[in-house]
């Protein structure tokens, strides 16, 4: 019996796993012109407090996308946009994204001492336990190596004070809450420069 109803579960499994369609890349190039407009060309941002997107894991845009539409992040120029997403637009985003380099040369360091803090902060809350050794993130874990500083800076300040919410929000929150404001600067600053 034990047997029987592994079987039909994993039947069922194979079925609805077997009828879903791959990522298509070239749709999500062609959503993702909703997003040049504050994200950038080939998703790198030139904007302000506004996140570059490419080579972003593809599960992390997913799930970013899935918790800004079902309004767990909140961002009111997000919002009119992820109404339209469907499942389908989001997994293409995902993948879109995921398939795009990232920045081609990190901006020049103008403060090394501040990337030592950085580093030191870095190690000493085990980013890369998360994030991975080369801050490139993974699977539904953001990349941070050459994000904006600035967003950085938001992002990290916004997991303190818990005004961010959604994916890894409990780990980020003991991560981010007894970071110091200068450790907060010092940590987006080393990663903005990887």
């Amino acid at each position: 019996m034990r047997n029987a109803l592994v079987g039909i579960v994993l039947a069922a499994i194979l079925a609805c796993g077997s009828s879903a369609r791959a990522a298509d890349i070239a749709a999500g190039k062609k959503k993702a012109e909703l997003c040049v407009g504050c994200h950038g060309e080939a998703g790198i941002s030139q904007m302000e407090n506004i996140p570059s997107l490419a080579a972003q894991p593809d599960l992390f845009i997913q799930w970013q996308l899935v918790f800004f539409r079902a309004g767990t992040r909140k961002n009111e120029q997000m919002q009119p946009i992820v109404e339209q997403l469907n499942n389908e637009d989001i997994r293409n985003l995902g993948a879109y994204y995921a398939s795009l380099a990232p920045a081609k040369e990190p901006k020049p360091d103008d403060d090394p001492d501040l990337s030592a803090k950085g580093a030191q902060a870095a190690a000493g809350r085990r980013c890369a336990a998360c994030h991975t050794d080369t801050y490139a993130g993974t699977k539904a874990v953001a990349r941070i190596a050459g994000q904006r500083e600035e967003y950085l800076v938001k992002a990290l300040r916004d997991y303190k004070t818990g005004v961010r919410a959604g994916g890894a929000m409990a780990a980020m929150a003991d991560v981010a809450f007894p970071l110091s404001e200068e450790e907060i600067e010092a940590l987006a600053h080393y990663l903005a420069h990887l």
